[in-house]
């Protein structure tokens, strides 16, 4: 752990006051949900068809059982914690330093660890509808549910509030995540290779003092900020001080 950074990333925390943290799958993997695009992750691992179809609308709407399959085995992770990451970011916001949260993540852990004011560019899984009568259902009702879940008021199926390849992020949700990270006076990018769109396109409304970026792998971001750590963002974390 560069220590030198560390104490440079608590300076620039102290002297901020509307933060906005940026992240992604690499923020959970510290609670032991795996991403998507690391050696071990999901892209890198053989199944019959490729993760990014087996996540899209039309393999959901075409092998729906085989699309819960993948989902309930790879993407539900219910017993996962927030780690020292999720926890810090809650803190901050508490103390009134951070404004938001904007996360890729669909696991609901910020919300977990106490965190408010979250924008899901990317749904959760702790949101289920029937597409017949929009019922909600929540994702301990999903993973119990024998192969493809029904609703238990219609018998429609019930389908994950996640973003899909193919599918639109949530307008109100993006306008939201674009003004919060507008009005930031730092902006933290963590665990996200951005290379997903249109969400890392949302970096360039920052127009604060402070960018930093906590990545285990360069990003396109890095020339850009003014400190970039790749020590694992929950153990960077959990070494601030919240200071008012």
């Amino acid at each position: 752990m560069d220590q030198e950074k560390v104490l440079k990333l608590q300076e620039m925390i102290d002297d901020s006051h509307r933060i906005v943290f940026f992240g992604g799958a690499g923020v959970s993997t510290e609670s032991n949900i795996p991403d998507f695009r690391s050696t071990d992750g999901l892209y890198n691992q053989t199944y019959k068809y490729p993760p990014e179809v087996m996540v899209s609308h039309t393999f959901y709407i075409q092998h729906t059982e085989e699309f819960y399959e993948f989902y309930k085995n790879k993407m539900l992770f219910l017993d996962a914690k927030p780690n020292k990451a999720h926890k810090k970011l809650a803190e901050l916001e508490k103390a009134g330093k951070l404004t938001a949260v904007v996360t890729q993540n669909i696991d609901g852990l910020h919300q977990k660890a106490g965190s408010h004011k979250v924008y899901e560019l990317h749904g959760s899984v702790h949101r289920n509808y029937c597409v017949k009568c929009h019922k909600f259902f929540d994702a301990e009702y999903v993973a119990a549910a024998d192969g493809v879940p029904h609703c238990d008021a219609c018998g429609g199926v019930i389908k994950p509030d996640v973003v899909l390849y193919e599918e639109s992020l949530d307008g109100n949700v993006m306008q939201g995540a674009i003004n919060a990270i507008a009005g930031a006076d730092m902006l933290i990018i963590g665990g996200t290779s951005l290379v997903v769109y249109p969400a890392a396109g949302m970096i360039d409304y920052f127009r604060g003092k402070y960018l930093v970026v906590l990545n285990r792998d360069a990003t396109s971001r890095d020339k850009q900020a003014d400190l970039c750590i790749t020590d694992p963002i929950g153990e960077v974390l959990g070494q601030i001080k919240v200071n008012k």
